[in-house]
């Protein structure tokens, strides 16, 4: 039976990921409010965690509440879809997170959630995976840009620490496979872009926007367009200043449009504007100049950086709108749809060019009232009862080359490499000058020996001693770098590097700062990268550059007992092990600080709950390769698969299960809000004995650390365990006391029911100067080893709320209970049968949970959540209601001729009109009455006829809503002689 539906109904439904959210405590707890038979009709859910919309057609700024900087997004118009409507996508900045770049999906621009990602990992590297000291913190994948073109999905983004940009293609954003193709250089803050011409170009920079044209395959750089327009362009307009990045470029009403970020000096982050006819600028206008015209039009509350997203109109046309971010730390940088009215070819956002702080807006798209129930459900967040049962996608089946492992040559390992380390040979060499300097032999002042080296005529930073190391030195081996120094005349102190140079550009291996007048020892590690050309390497004392050259390119300085010494190789290399997937699906809401290993983590190994087995010992050798002082990690920066979320704000609440039976001696394992500040709370097992505790980093930051004493429990929050196995804990993340500075309180508890506070709440956490991670803060669970590897903790459910403890309101089922009392009045017959069967696998969940008792609001709002989302999907998947017709089709033969006989049956409670239809003839009958028939015979004038159909088309009503059946009915052959 086909059915068609007459009322306005919207466009295709969304490809619905099925994640089974929320595992509850099933045992006895604290009285609650709300009664568990609420009326059904009382079933009004809230919005999601990370939703802004109000419900009443009005959303606030920023969006999502959560951190999603440097935005790109895409519309895919409905001519260009199956689902008959206007998509969205977004893309963001991940950095080291794994997987990475999320691909978010909406149908109104102010709900979004998460469908998939670009990557699985970035790279299979160290420094991508925590590996060998290495690290990408505050590095990694930056700034996508993503276009739909001729029916393919582009991503382009830049690495800082990657080997520079990287173009993804696929042809199925949602669920199709990723081709990367890498360009070979570093393209800051890259923006896609296809002319009308088809012809690709990718805009980029900072200070100054400069372009590269790609081939037709977006495969290679056929052409540079450097500094089209620069800040020096606009020199003295009040929008020029810092930054001047972020270009995304659009072509709108025949006018070439990019919009950029700027901060001037004593100002807030702002959008300028920029447009030209001409799209190359300087390269293409008749005199060479500069084309585009430029204006600010946004400089409100620091909105700044994003896309210009297109609306449809009603009617026809196009109005365009901004989705800028605004830096929200330390919950992040938080994206803002922000209206535009357009005068004369520009823009004026918000409010007459405010944007106030939780402002409201108007919608600009508007869906059926299930629709947009549906909607508001959406998240980027999601409780968790690790059932494995995310969708596979396929991101996650990358294809790696795993290399080789180095064969090393121990004989030069923790032996000196450098010849006449301490100048006592009587002679310079085998060092020998660069740039100008001049070397010789001072007697008079060596640090230790007979000699040092003195160092003169230096007139730029690289003036001073080398020697190659050609043949010495070996990739994957970390080396232990020292060379003492000293110097008389000049500045009150200097900066020294020893520095490597393979012909790549110098890279610094140590740096440490000297005071005139007494010896120092600068000293540091370094591992040399697999790309280093070590058939032409030398190492190298100098002074950091500067334009113009500083004062130190010119100081005259000593060397004495200089060494490089390569360390036993206890190097770690990626296998294929560590990489292919494990049989375990966890959901798109989850990232891995960096890349994980997968031989340690499971969802399978325990069914429902998450495994973090520890795979390596923190060495507390790791530093910030990011920042110039390199600094060192804590361990809990360092320890591998810390599997984490984003967190929202104003006000998150986060709840797990801990099972520690098999942690092992110096193992700590917990859950965290963190950040380079981070705290949390954790089990410590110490001589076989399990304590509880709480941790809390702040600023400022050491760059040497003592990594034990940094992560030593606060006093007065520590409880012994015991024989304890189970522990449940709680982080209540406060946002809002005062803006700017997270606030976390811990709980513990041994039953879920009866909390207890770990100590008073711990912070400030608040925005790293250094932008050393250079994200907002997220919450982590996490298992890390200090001593022997092997130990394990399962984590049985991830719990979310936005109500804490500290606000002291009483535990509320009403939610829940409306949410429950809903689902039970609603009949499968009138629903896919997939859907139907995952609402009542949430319903089941939610009953057995309101069957017992609560001790958190978490556990009753997980549930909730997870049931409202699988009754709103249900709420735009209903199936049409049919009338209830029957129908059937005889032929006969009257005088020689065959006859078609159609008769249809209303079985409807209320008169209905029908329609029967052959190939002889149609006949429409009104107003039929309930059990009546409608029937017509049909002379067909032939003495034979084939057999054939009749389509018979039954018009009524059903709870005031107009709908059509359509059935068919055979009929036979018929002969009727001659």
């Amino acid at each position: 039976m086909k059915v068609t539906v007459s009322r306005g109904a919207s466009g295709g439904l969304r490809r619905v990921s099925l994640a089974a959210v929320g595992a509850l405590l099933l045992c006895a707890g604290l009285v609650t409010a709300g009664t568990a038979a609420q009326a059904a009709d009382d079933w009004s859910p809230e919005s999601s965690h990370t939703s802004t919309d109000r419900g009443d057609g009005r959303y606030s700024v920023p969006l999502l509440r959560s951190d999603v900087p440097d935005i790109s997004v895409e519309r895919v118009p409905a001519a260009e879809n199956d689902e008959g409507r206007d998509i969205y996508y977004m893309i963001s900045t991940t950095m080291h997170l794994s997987p990475g770049a999320p691909i978010m999906k909406s149908y109104d621009l102010v709900n979004w959630e998460t469908v998939n990602y670009v990557f699985d990992r970035a790279s299979i590297g160290d420094s991508f995976s925590l590996r060998n000291g290495q690290n990408s913190y505050g590095q990694g994948q930056w700034a996508s840009s993503l276009r739909y073109h001729d029916g393919m999905y582009y991503v382009a983004f830049n690495t800082n620490n990657l080997n520079g940009a990287y173009i993804y293609r696929t042809d199925d954003i949602e669920n199709g496979a990723w081709q990367r193709t890498a360009l070979g250089r570093g393209l800051h803050d890259p923006s896609l872009f296809f002319d009308v011409d088809g012809t690709p170009y990718i805009f980029y920079g900072s200070g100054g926007t400069s372009a590269v044209r790609l081939n037709a395959g977006l495969t290679a750089i056929e052409q540079d367009y450097p500094n089209i327009f620069t800040a020096a362009d606009y020199a003295g307009q009040p929008f020029i200043g810092g930054l001047f990045e972020g270009a995304q470029f659009y072509h709108i009403d025949g006018w070439y449009y990019a919009v950029i970020i700027t901060w001037p000096s004593g100002q807030g982050r702002q959008v300028v504007m920029f447009r030209s006819k001409d799209l190359l600028g300087r390269y293409t206008s008749a005199g060479g100049g500069n084309t585009y015209e430029a204006r600010g039009v946004l400089n409100s509350n620091g909105f700044a950086q994003g896309s210009l997203v297109p609306v449809a109109r009603t009617g026809g046309g196009t109005d365009w709108h901004g989705m800028f971010f605004r830096d929200t730390f330390p919950i992040g940088r938080i994206p803002a749809l922000i209206p535009a009215t357009w005068s004369d070819g520009w823009p004026t956002f918000g409010n007459n060019g405010v944007v106030p702080v939780d402002g409201l807006f108007d919608k600009p798209i508007r869906l059926s009232p299930a629709e947009e129930t549906l909607e508001r459900q959406k998240s980027i967040v999601a409780s968790d009862d690790f059932a494995n049962d995310a969708p596979h996608k396929a991101y996650q089946d990358e294809e790696w080359t795993i290399p080789t492992p180095p064969d090393l040559d121990e004989s030069l390992l923790g032996v000196e490499l450098l010849g006449n380390a301490g100048f006592e040979s009587g002679s310079v060499s085998p060092w020998a000058a660069q740039f100008g300097a001049t070397l010789a032999l001072d007697p008079a002042d060596a640090a230790s020996g007979s000699a040092a080296l003195r160092v003169g005529n230096r007139t730029l930073n690289g003036s001073g001693p080398h020697q190659n190391l050609a043949g010495k030195l070996q990739h994957g081996v970390t080396y232990t770098v020292s060379a003492k120094i000293k110097y008389t005349s000049g500045p009150a102190s200097v900066r020294f590097n020893l520095a490597a140079d393979w012909g790549s550009g110098v890279q610094v291996m140590a740096f440490g700062t000297v005071p005139a007048g007494q010896w120092t020892t600068v000293t540091g590690r370094y591992t040399f990268p697999a790309t280093a050309n070590l058939a032409n390497v030398k190492f190298a004392v100098e002074t950091p550059w500067g334009n113009p050259q500083p004062a130190s390119s010119s100081v005259e300085y000593l060397i004495d007992d200089v060494s490089v010494v390569g360390q036993p190789v206890t190097t770690e290399h990626p296998t294929e092990a560590e990489i292919a997937p494990n049989g375990s699906r966890l959901d798109l809401a989850w990232e891995w600080n960096h890349a994980p290993d997968n031989r340690y983590w499971s969802l399978t190994d325990r069914e429902g709950w998450l495994r973090l087995t520890t795979g390596k010992v923190v060495t507390g050798e790791y530093v910030y390769t990011k920042l110039s002082n390199r600094a060192e990690l804590a361990w809990f920066e360092e320890a591998r698969n810390t599997l984490s979320q984003r967190t929202f704000g104003p006000r998150q609440s986060a709840e797990t299960r801990m099972d520690i039976s098999g942690m092992r001696d110096g193992d700590v394992a917990g859950l965290a809000a963190y950040n380079r500040g981070f705290s949390y709370v954790a089990v410590k097992r110490v001589d076989g004995r399990n304590t509880l505790g709480v941790v809390n980093r702040g600023q400022p930051f050491a760059v040497d650390l003592d990594q034990a004493a940094l992560e030593s429990f606060l006093p007065g929050t520590t409880v012994p365990l015991g024989d304890a196995t189970v522990v449940h804990v709680k982080a209540d993340l406060d946002f809002a006391a005062p803006v700017g500075q997270l606030w976390t309180t811990f709980y513990y508890s041994l039953d879920g029911l009866t909390w207890t506070q770990l100590g008073s709440r711990v912070g400030p956490q608040t925005l790293d100067g250094s932008l050393a991670h250079f994200m907002g803060h997220r919450v982590g669970l996490f298992n890390y080893a200090t001593q022997t590897t092997g130990g394990r903790v399962d984590f049985d459910h991830y719990l979310l709320s936005d109500a804490l403890t500290a606000q002291g309101l009483p535990l509320d089922t009403g939610a829940l209970d409306a949410a429950i009392g809903h689902a039970e009045t609603l009949d499968s017959r009138h629903y896919p049968a997939d859907a139907w069967a995952a609402m009542r696998a949430a319903l089941a969940t939610a009953k057995a949970a309101r069957a017992g008792r609560f001790g958190t609001q978490n556990q009753i709002d997980a549930p909730e959540r997870s049931l409202s989302f699988q009754l709103a999907r249900l709420g735009v998947l209903r199936a049409a209601p049919e009338l209830p017709v029957t129908a059937s089709a005889q032929t006969r033969c009257v005088g020689g001729r065959a006859y078609v006989a159609v008769q249809a049956t209303n079985g409807h409670t209320a008169p209905v009109d029908i329609t029967l239809e052959t190939a002889y003839g149609t006949r429409t009958v009104t107003t039929v009455a309930p059990g009546a028939n409608a029937y017509q015979s049909f002379t067909t004038r032939a003495t034979s006829i084939p057999a054939g159909t009749a389509t018979i088309r039954a018009t009524g009503t059903i709870d005031g809503t107009t709908i059509t059946t359509v059935v068919t009915a055979t009929h036979p052959a018929q002969s009727c002689g001659g």
